[in-house]
């Protein structure tokens, strides 16, 4: 292999480059961003960015070192597979690259409500850059979707003195994500900061000077942000040949159809033999780890893609964090009271744990993932008590891997 690009100008085609160099590839590598901007993390966009804490956030990276050349604010149109032999073109708006292997790691891009009216979107340093310019004192901000990224925005321009209402057609908070039961906790959340919180709200249209709700509702505001989800970006690879349905299909090592192109990041959607489906999970944690896998399967190395799905939310005043898959599990129980300052959700399979969310309880996080890993046994008597060490709530007489005792 004399050629590797990697298509993606985020965390996940950073940690890709560097896998490559680091786990022996010594050919011409080539990384194509669509951002004018170096790779930069994005977590703290909808946090210290917004609030102006910080400006840049910038990953720090030796380009000369790694031997990659950048090709910035170019962005990919298409890619076309040779038939008779490995590798391919890249078409890139400006111009065709030629690849031996290639690296998916274009991330996901923000859903857009429709309507000519201006709307925010948080997925860019630029993009907050633009928002945190309207967080005025008095000015009336009306975000659509109250998932992580609208509770976290809301929280930073309720804290700026901005009149917040937060629309979301689901019945509560979080719905999809969590689950209404557990979404509906947090609603209390918004009144508390003194954000206006309405749900079973649809928005028909973004217009000049607010929106319009089904129904027919006109809903005044001096800045709309729309927070309802972001796609994979991968409408380039449309007429490619390979499997791409919500994300690039690859395996559990991720690999796609041709294995001299793999994916990685917020848009590939891998087999999980952990859980027993496809994940697409997008997320930081997956940006950080999952290209070190693709790095190796594309070398012809041997490796799997089998993490426990990790991401956190900082929302009111709160570190609420989240691992695993929920949808695997079978019931869930409480470990301590959703009235008190910290709590923790736990979803059980039988009595291994699957899914663990905690609202300031770090301790319960770092145990739970690796109870979550070992597929170690509960107690779950001892589990629900948040006076128990969650380390400490294993069943006797099992061990790692271990169903019922």
């Amino acid at each position: 292999m004399e050629s590797v690009i990697v298509v993606g100008g985020g965390l996940a085609g950073l940690r890709a480059v560097e896998a490559l160099r680091s786990q022996g590839y010594t050919g011409n590598l080539t990384l194509v961003g669509a951002e004018v901007h170096e790779p930069y993390d994005r977590p703290p966009l909808s946090k210290s960015v917004l609030t102006g804490e910080s400006t840049d956030t910038a990953l720090p990276a030796d380009w000369e070192h790694l031997r990659c050349a950048l090709r910035l604010g170019e962005r990919a149109e298409a890619l076309r597979l040779h038939g008779d032999r490995p590798g391919g073109i890249l078409e890139t708006t400006a111009g065709a690259l030629e690849f031996d292997g290639l690296v998916v790691a274009t991330g996901g891009t923000p859903i857009r409500l429709p309507g000519e009216g201006p709307q925010h979107v948080v997925r860019t340093v630029d993009d907050v850059r633009g928002l945190r310019d309207s967080l005025r004192e008095g000015a009336r901000l009306v975000i659509v979707g109250a998932g992580w990224i609208g509770a976290e925005v809301a929280t930073v321009a309720a804290g700026k003195g901005c009149r917040v209402t937060v629309l979301e057609a689901a019945d509560t908070p979080l719905a999809g994500a969590i689950g209404p039961e557990l979404g509906e906790l947090t609603a209390r959340w918004y009144a508390e900061a003194g954000v206006e919180l309405r749900c079973g709200v649809k928005v028909a249209s973004v217009d000049r000077g607010g929106l319009l709700l089904v129904g027919g509702e006109f809903v005044a505001a001096d800045a709309v942000v729309t927070g309802i989800g972001v796609r994979p970006e991968t409408d380039w690879l449309a007429d490619s040949g390979l499997d791409v349905g919500r994300g690039v299909v690859v395996d559990a090592s991720l690999r796609t159809s041709r294995p001299e192109v793999v994916a990685a990041g917020d848009c590939a959607a891998w087999w999980s033999d952990r859980y027993g489906r496809r994940l697409l999970v997008e997320h930081w944690d997956t940006a950080l780890n999952a290209p070190a896998v693709a790095a190796s399967s594309l070398l012809g190395q041997d490796a799997v893609y089998d993490p426990v799905p990790y991401f956190w939310s900082e929302q009111f005043g709160r570190m609420v964090q989240y691992a695993g898959h929920h949808p695997a599990a079978e019931r869930m129980v409480f470990r301590g009271s959703p009235d008190g300052p910290d709590w923790a959700v736990l979803w059980l399979s039988g009595d291994r744990l699957v899914a663990l969310l905690t609202v300031d309880r770090p301790r319960d996080m770092v145990q739970g993932r690796r109870l979550i890993e070992n597929a170690t046994a509960l107690d779950t008597d001892l589990a629900v008590d948040p006076g128990v060490a969650l380390r400490n709530a294993v069943r006797r007489g099992t061990g790692p891997g271990t169903g019922s005792a």
